[in-house]
């Protein structure tokens, strides 16, 4: 071989041998990993290492760049004060060891005073915003992860340009790959033009510098309507309509929307603010008007997590919900990859005779969440809970009612994807008449599902259960 093909090959080695050295090094030595994850990781990194390298330092980590942390950390100063104001003291006591958890988060405490309605999704759901849209007179701010260019899209646009041309503030923010077809659409034009003021989150423009700034698949996946600072609407549905055409097959999507009045929208429009101050310099003040308290009202409180709030924040606050229950506890999720602290959490209340069930979709739009979904369903059936899968369309809704008496619900659904690597909006509401609404929506789906046979799943063949369980390993390196 030649000397100096040799030395290139030497020094190409050595090269490769001290970056995998540096890697293995940082997956060893990284806080709040846990131990399967690390090991995932090693594992990875041994049997591939050069393909190894290079997945991790596309996705194994969840970071932003200084630049574009320090704004993001300028925007949660700017808030705070506001944040902090907005909700009561934390007492474990009064309002559960989850509530006061959610208020270490990012600083939303329960407030009193709170008006709660239960929609009728998804035209009831629309056509109620779109009343409230046109009843403004100060501010609407919206913050959607998908808004399509369909019936929904086009008649909440409209509602939006109506209202700026009243005079009315209006702020819009999407998520750059969930919204990226409306971003290029007419009515997206339209809007801008109308002076509706704009911003695109998380933006995949320059793929190349967003790669500098951020771990590339970090995505907003909030779902966040405030009109006038006092009225928010909440829930799982985007700005689409329930035929959601990119994925026709698997429609409806079948969502659950609650509006809220009180001083939980002004919770909401805080947490609007935070996201929006990353691309525009306003008053936080303008998001933190008084707003009417009512004295039949119920207490609640707003929840953010993300990837600035901490790895295991959101994991932490569902099992800490979970573990609240002590007769019922009814969950519904479309993706439900809940890894080992919100399984062991599962596990736990089913095996101290909690009654836990579990609706997911029997068909779902990612292939491998629902190969990973099942990978969990043998532990689940052994430890007693009750899975039941949904036959109508692809159950959107996310959902947990604990003891009939407290409601969690919002844009976070139950997976690794939610717990770390989604900016995600949620509301704790503590109320036992709302939260049986909300409950007897969920039998309602469960009456539309079939539950899964534990005897067909314990028959299981040994080759089915390798290939779940292959997706639920992979799970914890994305």
């Amino acid at each position: 071989m030649d000397p100096d093909v040799q030395l290139t090959l030497s020094i190409l080695t050595l090269a490769h041998f001290a970056l995998f050295v540096a890697v293995a090094l940082r997956v060893l030595s990284r806080p709040q990993l846990n131990t399967s994850t690390r090991t995932a990781w090693m594992f990875v990194l041994l049997s591939l290492p050069f393909l190894g390298i290079v997945a991790y330092l596309l996705v194994g980590e969840v970071y932003f760049r200084q630049g574009r942390r320090s704004r993001i950390d300028w925007a949660s100063k700017a808030v705070q004060p506001y944040i902090a104001a907005s909700g009561e003291p934390r007492d474990p006591e009064q309002w559960g060891p989850s509530s006061a958890f959610a208020t270490s988060v990012n600083g939303f405490g329960v407030c009193l005073g709170n008006r709660a309605e239960l929609l009728e999704s998804p035209e009831g759901a629309r056509r109620r915003m779109i009343e409230d849209m046109d009843a403004a007179t100060d501010s609407i701010n919206v913050l959607y992860y998908i808004w399509l260019d369909d019936n929904t899209g086009r008649a909440v646009a409209s509602a939006l340009i109506r209202a700026a041309k009243r005079g009315v503030t209006c702020r819009v923010i999407v998520d750059a790959l969930g919204s990226r077809a409306f971003t290029r659409s007419q009515t997206w034009k339209e809007l801008q033009a109308a002076g509706v003021k704009t911003a695109i989150a998380l933006s995949l423009k320059n793929p190349f510098r967003a790669m500098m700034e951020r771990r590339l698949d970090l995505r907003n996946h909030r779902k966040i309507t405030v009109i006038d600072g006092r009225i928010c609407h909440a829930g799982s549905q985007n700005c689409a309509d329930p035929e959601f055409l990119p994925k026709r097959k698997y429609a409806p999507w079948v969502d659950i929307m609650v509006r809220l009045e009180g001083p939980v929208a002004r919770q909401m429009n805080l947490l609007f603010a935070e996201n929006w101050l990353l691309y525009h310099d306003e008053n936080p003040a303008l998001f933190a008007a008084e707003t009417p308290v009512f004295p039949d009202g119920i207490p609640a409180q707003v929840v953010g997590t993300g990837p600035t709030t901490g790895r295991l924040a959101a994991a932490q606050l569902f099992s800490r919900l979970i573990f609240e229950a002590q007769q019922e506890l009814i969950i519904v999720t479309p993706y439900f990859v809940p890894g080992e602290v919100v399984c062991a959490a599962l596990l736990g209340a089913a095996f101290s005779g909690v009654n836990v069930t579990l609706i997911v979709p029997r068909r779902n739009d990612s292939q491998f969440v629902s190969r990973a979904s099942r990978s969990y369903y043998p532990l689940l059936i052994e430890a007693g809970v009750t899975i039941a899968e949904y036959n109508g369309g692809l159950l959107h809704s996310k959902i947990l009612t604990i003891d009939g008496r407290k409601t969690f619900m919002g844009s976070s659904n139950m997976d690794i994807r939610s717990f770390d690597l989604n900016f995600e909006n949620d509301v704790l509401l503590h109320d036992p008449k709302v939260t049986q609404e909300i409950r007897a929506r969920q039998l309602s789906y469960l009456e539309q599902s079939t539950l899964v046979d534990p005897e067909a799943v314990r028959r299981w063949p040994v080759y089915k259960r390798v290939w779940l369980n292959l997706f639920a390993t992979m799970g914890p390196l994305l």
